[in-house]
């Protein structure tokens, strides 16, 4: 569909986008995306039937073995974040942490369907089966092979399924059945518990029933910063809404009026952008989950007074050894995806979900056809121990930001890429006057954890490299969709496919 609609009135207020996949040009967009609104769906709804979605178009990124973390506005313009994130398990090796990073015991106590389970009670208005039956359908049936999935199938084996070939997904059609019937009972302590555990353990992974059996989902408030006028609504940790805010408070310090048009301040912009993430790299340390953890250093990441003094330390004609940045020493993982949803009532949806790297574990449940995750690796280099129950630092940062009659809902996937590409759309938007498609399409940085710079823009390659920066290539990976009035827009990072889709 076009990228902007201008039809005014109601009609002009609903729009998802899956920063993955085509989910709603699929079979899915008949009996789940537009559908699920046009029904009188919620935003969550939608959200919950457009992750089931991907579960299975792009199996590779999520599904129900891994884990999500959802930022709801309702109608009203109050936020809650819901983190159903993976947790430790109760029999994990407390000398995990010296295996980083080969070993079988990365599997983390599967979150994501408690999650749907308490964003459908709080904030569901159709049945919880009627989210699962459409992607229970495709799974069943089969549908080609999407090209994104496509490229993630290694095919040294020639009997392989390559993209377009028809796949299915019988197994786990079987279990999102049960699931939808009998509800998140039947994953947590039902038959599927049993299976799913029996295979795990058989796979080398620590999980119990009792580790799926005591699950819960946490349901907190919004953390928030200022953003020029909007307020910007984002999860707190473990999550990585505060390197965020960090990052994004850093640069507003430089009160850019209008983005950078000469090579020179070109050089200035990007160099100074670089040093920010440098910085909230090396404090990547501080983002742990705060049953466990004191969450007041990552509280004073989002205050306006710390950023101001990462500032002072920023030089402006060259970069630094490593440690000055702090420690970051984390290991760079790789795949997660994002659903941004606005409903026709003004309530809107912010949600990421990840089994980590590409296929989680590479751990495949026969039983039950679900994939499992490999999230505990996420504590590699940002933790010297964990704790029974402890959910695992994440840079997921789905996001909602408000002011007056505009509403911004954003976010990301591709793990350590995403502070710094919604950052990167978030300046282009706000700050320097894109459209969401511009802001978004623009090449970004990243920053890893050895310091290295993927990036693009030829003109000021030169002058970074003269500071001591070394360069590559990198894109956003950010969707978007902002309401402003009775008119939104809406756009997704094209390299996966992703679509708008509206009525």
């Amino acid at each position: 569909m076009p990228q902007r609609q201008s039809i005014p009135g109601a009609r002009c207020s609903v729009v998802l986008l899956c920063s993955w996949i085509l989910c709603f040009k699929s079979d899915c967009n008949n009996g789940l995306s537009l559908n699920i609104l046009q029904r009188g769906g919620s935003a969550v709804d939608a959200a919950i039937a457009a992750l089931l979605c991907t579960s299975i178009i792009n199996p590779q990124c999520m599904g129900i073995g891994g884990g999500v973390i959802f930022t709801v506005m309702d109608s009203s313009g109050k936020v809650k974040i819901i983190n159903s994130r993976e947790t430790v398990p109760r029999n994990v090796n407390s000398d995990l942490l010296k295996l980083c990073p080969k070993t079988t015991e990365w599997i983390g106590v599967p979150g994501e369907i408690r999650g749907y389970e308490a964003a459908h009670r709080l904030y569901g208005k159709l049945k919880w089966a009627d989210l699962f039956q459409p992607t229970i359908k495709l799974a069943r049936e089969g549908f080609p092979i999407p090209y994104y999935q496509g490229q993630h199938i290694p095919h040294k084996n020639g009997n392989l399924l390559k993209t377009g070939d028809t796949v299915k997904f019988e197994k786990l059609a079987d279990t999102l059945e049960t699931i939808a019937n009998e509800g998140p009972h039947a994953f947590y302590n039902g038959t599927i518990a049993k299976d799913l555990i029996s295979d795990i353990q058989k796979a080398g992974g620590k999980l119990t029933l009792e580790d799926l059996a005591s699950y819960q989902a946490n349901v907190t408030d919004a953390w928030n910063i200022t953003l020029g006028d909007y307020r910007m609504y984002f999860p707190p940790p473990p999550a990585g809404g505060a390197i965020l805010s960090l990052i994004l408070n850093i640069m507003k310090g430089y009160e850019m009026k209008s983005e950078p048009n000469t090579t020179d301040e070109k050089i200035l912009f990007y160099h100074r952008y670089i040093e920010a993430l440098k910085f909230a790299n090396g404090l990547k340390k501080d983002i742990r989950d705060p049953k466990f953890s004191s969450d007041k250093m990552a509280k004073n990441l989002t205050e306006d007074s710390f950023a101001n003094h990462i500032r002072s330390l920023i030089s402006s004609d060259k970069t630094h050894d490593p440690q000055y940045y702090g420690k970051n020493s984390y290991l760079d993982s790789i795949g997660t995806t994002h659903v941004s949803v606005l409903a026709e009532d003004g309530s809107a949806v912010s949600v990421t979900s990840s089994i980590n790297d590409e296929f989680g574990s590479n751990v495949l449940s026969s039983s039950t056809g679900i994939i499992l995750n490999n999230q505990l690796n996420d504590f590699c280099g940002r933790a010297d121990n964990i704790f029974h129950g402890e959910r695992p630092p994440s840079n997921m940062a789905p996001s909602v930001l408000k002011y007056q009659s505009k509403t911004l809902v954003i976010g990301g996937s591709g793990s350590e890429m995403i502070p710094p590409a919604v950052a990167s759309a978030l300046m282009n938007h706000l700050w320097f006057g894109k459209s969401l498609k511009e802001a978004i399409d623009t090449l970004v940085v990243l920053v890893d954890s050895k310091i290295s710079l993927l990036f693009a823009l030829q003109d000021v390659v030169d002058g970074l490299e003269a500071k001591g920066h070394k360069i590559a290539k990198f894109y956003n990976t950010v969707n978007a969709v902002e309401k402003a009035g009775s008119c939104i827009s809406a756009w997704s990072d094209e390299r996966k496919k992703g679509k708008a889709a509206g009525y």
